[in-house]
């Protein structure tokens, strides 16, 4: 029975013990968690508010895929990684180490706070049914909310472990979460994104959100990911519906885009993207977990958490560390003039630390102060991000105009020649042979450390491809984290050991762990 009931706590969480947790409208105020029993909340219009404001809270965890979640995704890729693996670094270290072991603390952290996120849009979608709306689209925005974050939430949590347990509603036995207690198959996973993104698609939520909503689901957020969910599918699942699954990739992503308020990405500056004085205004930015400057509670800690010693550039925070690791892998990718680099990393002079540490996030303001409360949102979705995307769709279904087209987008904003200029220099063709390795190369230095570099890597490259492309890679650019560890077992992650201990049959493990 007590297995049963951490499995209550890991997968039913709140909604198997009754409780809810949620924040007020201002995404900040936060209420006990455990202080209403979910089974009678839901009373009125602004009960579901509070609800939904609950499950954009849980976004903001950085054992979920909130700002200084790093470790599971960045780390995890060629971008960034530990050089230190002794002590309370040691599990860290693990996921760049490709060293991941099932009872890691980190990775079962990570899996709780996914799961929490699904068990509070649950909660939502079904304690809305109980109230009865004066405005019936009001209902619906709130139900596209719920659903955009229970699918953005699975599409994550089926990219890292493949096949896992697909829960769609509260738990309320014993009887009910034994159930539930086995991994759907990826199919089947995808299956229930898409059918919660298509809802989302044909709502009645605004476009793109008003300064006022920024952190709320709009439709350009709704039919970016689901081009992405598409993408990712023609590249992973059954290769008969390849064509399929692009041709609806191109359609969202082109949705998508064709809601932005601006004409070419060159009309936004890429400071402009990261500036918190600019993060209700920038039209680059489609979804974003908000952070409040200067609160000792939910202020962004990003840029002081990214700082290394002797330098201010992030934060007026003192810092006596390292920053945020940058590998010469990364570094060496950047073309020679290329703005963001400058932008995006740093060398840090300090005797101690000699090395690059990340820049992007900024907030060195007298708001944010000598503690570095900053003001950082954490951007999960936005127009640069889209359009490469469009650039990869496009040269997948054979339209290398079009593509190119998109990537030119994103290389003139950065200040680089276009591709047909690049593709002429020697040292650029020998790095980059193909379209879509060129497309990938500018995905990795336009979204360095805004958690996408794994993902790519793993929707452009076959399982063995991958290995290769790791094992091809110098490990003095790699730091002390053994690229030689990397195997066809760390496409995926293990599951946490707790998890499979429950039901070895039915939550069996990966290959390899």
């Amino acid at each position: 029975m007590n297995t049963i009931k951490n499995n209550l706590l890991r997968i039913g969480l709140s909604a198997m013990l009754m409780t809810f947790g949620a924040c007020s409208s201002d995404f900040i105020d936060l209420q006990d968690p455990n202080a209403v029993a979910s089974s009678t909340y839901y009373k009125n219009e602004n009960d579901v508010l509070l609800g939904v404001n609950g499950i954009y809270q849980s976004l903001r965890s950085s054992n979920s895929i909130g700002e200084n979640s790093g470790m599971f995704f960045e780390e995890r890729s060629d971008n960034t990684g530990r050089n230190d693996n002794q002590s309370s670094s040691g599990e860290p270290f693990q996921f760049n180490d490709f060293s991941l072991l099932p009872s890691n603390a980190y990775l079962k952290n990570h899996w709780v706070a996914l799961y929490e996120s699904v068990s509070r849009a649950n909660q939502v979608l079904e304690g809305i049914e109980k109230v009865t709306f004066t405005t019936p689209n009001l209902k619906a925005q709130y139900v596209a909310e719920a659903k955009f974050v229970r699918a953005l939430i699975y599409f994550h949590l089926v990219r890292k472990w493949g096949a896992v347990p697909l829960v769609t509603v509260p738990f309320k036995t014993t009887t009910e979460v034994e159930e539930a207690t086995f991994r759907a198959e990826e199919s089947v996973v995808y299956q229930q994104i898409v059918a919660d993104l298509q809802e989302v698609v044909a709502s009645p939520l605004e476009n793109l959100p008003s300064a006022n909503n920024k952190g709320r689901v709009s439709l350009a957020a709704g039919n970016a990911l689901l081009g992405q969910v598409y993408l990712t599918m023609a590249a992973t699942l059954d290769g008969s519906n390849k064509a399929a699954y692009l041709a609806e990739a191109k359609k969202y992503l082109t949705a998508a885009y064709n809601m932005r308020s601006f004409g070419q990405l060159k009309e936004i500056p890429y400071q402009d993207v990261f500036d918190v004085a600019k993060k209700t205004t920038c039209p680059e930015l489609i979804f974003q977990i908000v952070y409040k400057q200067g609160d000792i509670n939910y202020s962004s800690s990003i840029a002081r958490n990214n700082q290394a010693k002797g330098e201010t550039i992030n934060s007026l925070f003192a810092s006596n560390g390292l920053g945020g690791n940058v590998k010469p892998d990364l570094v060496n990718d950047y073309e020679s003039g290329d703005a963001r680099k400058d932008f995006s990393i740093k060398y840090a002079e300090s005797a101690t630390v000699k090395d690059y540490f990340i820049t992007k996030y900024r907030d060195n303001s007298a708001a944010a102060g000598t503690n570095g409360y900053g003001g950082n949102d954490w951007i999960l979705i936005r127009y640069a991000d889209v359009i490469l995307m469009l650039a990869e769709v496009n040269m997948q279904l054979g339209d290398d105009v079009a593509a190119i087209g998109f990537l030119n987008q994103v290389r003139e904003r950065a200040g680089m020649p276009t591709y047909e200029v690049s593709i002429q220099n020697a040292a650029y063709k020998v790095a980059y042979p193909s379209l879509k390795l060129a497309i990938l190369h500018e995905r990795r230095v336009e979204l360095a450390f805004e958690n996408h570099r794994w993902y790519d890597l793993l929707r452009n490259f076959t399982t063995a491809e991958l290995v290769a492309y790791f094992k091809a890679k110098n490990q003095a650019d790699y730091g002390i984290a053994k690229l030689s560890n990397f195997g066809p077992k760390d496409r995926y992650y293990p599951i946490p050991f707790d998890e499979f201990k429950l039901d070895p049959v039915r939550m069996y493990q990966n290959d390899g762990y």
